[in-house]
């Protein structure tokens, strides 16, 4: 079942840039240089090992006075030397850390695309946030999008401290961008219709209305099954691959890092008081594309 589940994986999901865009190399004091990357003192290139026994290439673009750090997972036919100007406006137009990684098969990552692989390099670039970073859970927030909100929902349904989660032109299935099926098969892909339900973090979805790769019924479905959600963003004349061009894509991301920065020192508060019997807590790019 495997072996078939990954032929469709390939068949309809993976489009790498053929050639990459940009090139790795090691120092001779074994530091990861990403060329064809702007020249960045604050960004950090690694080389990571996943459970698959492919090496991936990850940057993290560190600001100095972050308040969360965004694991990002990109579209389709990207790779990290296309991503590279929106993680810079991320940075600071938000406060926060970025971090981000090509899939096995993009860019200089070996290996070949799969779902399988996807979940092993998420999976290996948490590793890296948690044991070089100490990045906590609580400071955390998993964006995924479009064919990237796979690898995310992914890792979020298994991550249950999480800050939150972005899902940007994400899908509800591989077979339902093609098909508008009513059950899940066991041959689909990226089946984020059924793990959205075991994520317990707070969920932002932003979707195009004129969404022409993947409708914009994914993103309202994801949304009304989501058990935590934050105001959905729904970007009039949207499209697959400009939702970042409109003025409300960041001033809606602003939004919501305020919020949950509003939220962790509430909850940082109430543990402070927790032990006080006489208080009273009160409780309120780039595109993914399918053949047809």
């Amino acid at each position: 079942m495997g072996n078939v589940t990954g032929s469709v994986a390939a068949k309809f999901a993976f489009f790498p840039p053929d050639p990459p865009t940009y090139d790795v190399s090691r120092e001779e004091d074994g530091r990861v240089v990403v060329s064809g990357v702007t020249a960045d003192k604050n960004m950090d290139a690694h080389l990571l090992g996943t459970k698959g026994g492919n090496k991936i290439v990850a940057t993290f673009w560190k600001h100095p006075f972050a308040r969360f750090t965004i694991l990002y997972s990109h579209g389709n036919a990207a790779d990290l030397g296309q991503m590279h100007e929106l993680f810079i406006e991320l940075r600071a137009h938000l406060r926060v850390n970025i971090m981000s990684y090509d899939y096995s098969g993009y860019g200089s990552s070996t290996g070949k695309p799969s779902e399988i692989n996807t979940y092993y390099d998420i999976e290996a670039v948490y590793d890296c946030l948690k044991s070089k970073y100490e990045i906590k859970q609580e400071d955390l927030i998993l964006y995924g999008q479009s064919v990237g909100s796979g690898p995310t929902v992914h890792l979020a349904s298994r991550l249950k401290k999480l800050r939150g989660v972005v899902l940007h032109s994400a899908i509800l299935s591989g077979i339902r961008v093609l098909y508008p099926v009513k059950v899940s098969f066991w041959f689909d892909i990226f089946k984020n219709i059924d793990k959205i339900r075991q994520v317990n973090s707070i969920v932002l979805v932003i979707h195009g209305t004129n969404d022409d790769i993947v409708d914009w019924s994914h993103g309202k479905r994801l949304w009304e099954l989501a058990k935590e959600k934050y105001d959905p963003l729904w970007v009039k004349g949207g499209g697959h691959c400009n939702i970042e061009t409109f003025p409300e894509y960041i001033k809606h991301m602003r939004k919501f890092i305020n919020a949950l920065e509003k939220l962790s020192l509430t909850r940082q508060t109430k543990q402070q008081l927790t032990p006080n019997p006489s208080i009273t807590e009160s409780r309120h790019n780039k595109c993914l594309r399918f053949k047809r």
